[in-house]
């Protein structure tokens, strides 16, 4: 893999702006506990054998960098490749589902023109998998693609996700949402660097579009394949996938697929104390992390760090951040609850599977 490099992009907003994605980009949103949305794709590549990482950044960085720092937890801290931050486009947010901009691409040119690199990997972080890469670019330096994205069959409706138009493994168009069956792009592909930059000077007048929205007439002319993941798979683009898909991964089938032996998926490392159940308290089917103390009682739920339940509190089938205090009486059901909140006793927040209840993030 020395001959491939990887880029994440991350200078893009959901297209409906809400209490979790208003105050930090999507890919430092916190999930399960210990991870932020982009320890995926920046697991897959390192994983992968990737050593030389760029992550193009939005205008509200901090949470991002504050997270990702020198890129150590991932082993990127080194002399030779490493993280790149790299800076987004000026105006180059994109509210229209773009995530692959073609203005913050060309905006970085020069880090493809200093690689050596065969080949390029990109990757948003609104996709929750565990993938191996040397899988795909197997498949892809054996079809002669000139380029390959990852895709899987669409198991629901969904605005946010771009489909495919797909004859015989290739693609022929492009377009905003799928149904149930429709080919789903996973937000990742393998192309050749020396493609990529040809690319930018073909699409220059066209820097406002998305990459595969500015090639929408050029397939006949670029070979672009479709490689098939089979593995679990959780698009985060609004609040109840977001909820579902932590709900998802209480189910042991899903997590041991999502977490298979020998591919871990990095995070930052927080030097806390063990979680500590006190005498008393009742969890059950829940992810519970570092730092907390429990004295009520969780079920079906996900706990950030440094969590404190006191007793007489209940918490179900919740996603509750970290540095949050439930007070003794306080009730919380189907909810999420953003970081540094104190949920005062005997305070009630419910809401429903199917439109969860969000509090919104307290006073750092």
């Amino acid at each position: 893999m020395e001959k491939l490099i990887g880029l994440i992009t991350c200078n893009y907003s959901a297209k409906t702006q809400g209490p979790l994605s208003d105050t930090r980009p999507i890919a430092s949103m916190p999930y399960l506990g210990r991870y932020r949305l982009v320890d995926f794709p920046l697991s897959n590549m390192v994983n992968s054998g990737i050593r030389t990482v760029g992550m193009v950044m939005p205008y509200n960085y901090r949470s991002l960098i504050d997270h990702v720092g020198s890129g150590k937890d991932w082993d990127l801290d080194r002399k030779n490749g490493g993280l790149f931050i790299l800076p987004g486009s000026a105006f180059g947010t994109s509210r229209t589902g773009s995530r692959f901009l073609l203005r913050d691409l060309i905006h970085n040119k020069v880090f493809f023109e200093r690689s050596s690199a065969d080949s390029v990997v990109f990757s948003s972080a609104n996709f929750v998998y565990n993938f191996d890469l040397n899988d795909m670019l197997a498949a892809h330096k054996a079809s002669g693609a000139d380029i390959t994205v990852l895709t899987k069959a669409s198991e629901d409706k969904d605005v946010d996700v771009t489909g495919f138009d797909v004859q015989d493994g290739r693609v022929r168009g492009v377009h905003h949402g799928v149904v149930f069956g429709d080919t789903a792009f996973l937000d990742c592909f393998i192309v050749s660097r020396q493609l990529l930059l040809d690319m930018f000077d073909w699409y220059t007048a066209t820097d406002y579009l998305d990459i595969f929205e500015a090639m929408q007439n050029d397939f006949e002319r670029v070979n672009v394949q479709t490689y098939s993941f089979g593995g679990y798979v959780a698009p985060i683009f609004n609040k109840t996938a977001y909820f579902r898909s932590n709900m998802d991964v209480l189910d042991p089938r899903i997590s041991d697929e999502l977490f298979p032996e020998g591919r871990f998926i990095k995070t930052k490392a927080h030097d806390t104390a063990p979680a500590k159940n006190e005498v008393g308290s009742h969890v059950t089917n829940s992810l519970i992390s570092a730092g907390c103390r429990i004295y009520g009682s969780v079920t079906g739920s996900v706990l950030g760090r440094n969590i404190i339940v006191e007793s007489g509190a209940t918490v179900r089938d919740s996603v509750i951040m970290q540095d949050c205090v439930i007070k003794s009486g306080a009730r919380i059901e189907n909810a999420i609850v953003d970081r540094n909140n104190l949920v005062p006793a005997g305070t009630e927040l419910r809401g429903t599977p199917e439109d969860v209840l969000i509090k919104e993030k307290g006073r750092d």
